[in-house]
């Protein structure tokens, strides 16, 4: 492998379905043009991924996606990613998004309906969780939720609450974690329409508002965040497909342009890339257009540390693309792709 740990990538893939592992990429700082650099299989199924530091630099942090859930950690100073320690369980099943919040790891757990939190010693290994908690209820798709399905866990902008959006209840759930114990307390819920599958949120950078992507309906909902209440209140709803469309979709990854003016969404299906505008308050979205994500089945969606290009993981047809922004309409256009077989997520080192 080569390069450093500044101007990478790593991009998640599922083992099950012949990925490479956890791939790393090189980034042309130029053309944000991505080069395989190499690619470690240490672990099954590693679907998302969060970089955090360590005493020691960078730490890579990986679930896997599998029903005996766990996260691992890896040393990504070096030239290749080096496992830190076993695996921990993080007492939940097949978890599908982990976040870093108070010198612990979240992890949301898609198969057991749970969300989990890790403490993290000061070199960035997971300790066996300090708290597993449980979602409860259902909604009315008769296979997606017929039990709580935690998708994200994501901690809000101030880190005081941590909110966990559930595809099987319609709901996000908003709880405190406390940083001496490491315990989860819950402290409220916000309820979607029935039958919207929330899947990811994303804050605006005011962090006064918060988007709620639907996956079982095609929506985005905006919210605001009250967060000296800890409060998430839903005020509207913007159809992806305001005219339906002939084909099963289901939205995954949403993301907000740094200055707030854009909010884009990866829509698996059209395999598309919804443009929304965002009005100077935040709390109006507005459809602008869809364009091709350059693969089929875009899971994840994210910025690069710069804001000036998107990265989409395509999922069934196993590659990464980036996509140039158009700074004055927030139009992405495809640019290049890298072959990654099951790729599902990407961050950036």
């Amino acid at each position: 492998m080569s390069g450093s740990a500044a101007g990478r990538a790593f991009i998640g893939s599922f083992t099950s379905a012949g990925g490479p592992g956890i791939v790393v990429a090189d980034i042309d700082p130029r053309t944000g043009a991505l080069t395989w650099a190499g690619a470690v299989k240490s672990v099954a199924d590693p679907s998302y991924l969060a970089v955090g530091h360590g005493e020691a630099g960078p730490v890579l942090y990986a679930v896997s996606e599998t029903v005996a859930g766990a996260v691992a950690a890896y040393d990504a100073a070096g030239a290749a990613p080096r496992p830190l320690g076993e695996p921990v369980q993080v007492g939940g099943d097949e978890p599908t998004h982990l976040a870093l919040a108070q010198g612990y790891l979240l992890t949301a757990n898609y198969g057991s309906g749970s969300v989990s939190a890790l403490p993290l010693t000061a070199e960035g290994l997971p300790l066996p969780p300090s708290a597993v908690l449980p979602h409860e209820g259902s909604g009315p798709h008769p296979e997606r939720q017929r039990s709580p399905h935690a998708h994200q866990i994501v901690p809000d902008p101030t880190g005081r609450w941590v909110l966990g959006v559930d595809l099987g209840t319609d709901s996000v759930r908003i709880c405190s974690l406390d940083e001496r114990t490491g315990g989860l307390r819950p402290h409220g819920a916000t309820a979607l329409p029935p039958g919207t599958g929330p899947r990811h949120l994303a804050f605006h950078p005011s962090g006064d508002h918060a988007y709620v992507l639907g996956e079982l309906r095609p929506t985005m909902t905006v919210c605001r965040w009250d967060a000296a209440a800890g409060v998430l209140r839903t005020v509207g709803e913007t159809p992806l497909f305001p005219g339906g469309t002939d084909v099963p979709v289901q939205p995954s990854a949403p993301v907000v342009a740094p200055d707030g003016r854009y909010l884009w969404a990866a829509v698996r299906g059209t395999d598309t890339i919804a443009v929304l505008a965002l009005d100077a308050s935040g709390e109006r979205a507005e459809l602008v257009t869809a364009v091709p994500c350059g693969g089929r089945w875009p899971r994840d969606l994210v910025l690069d540390p710069a804001g000036r290009r998107l990265y989409a993981a395509n999922e069934r047809s196993g590659e990464v693309t980036w996509l140039d922004l158009d700074t004055a309409t927030g139009v992405p256009r495809p640019a290049g792709s890298l072959p990654v077989p099951a790729a599902s997520s990407v961050a950036f080192g």
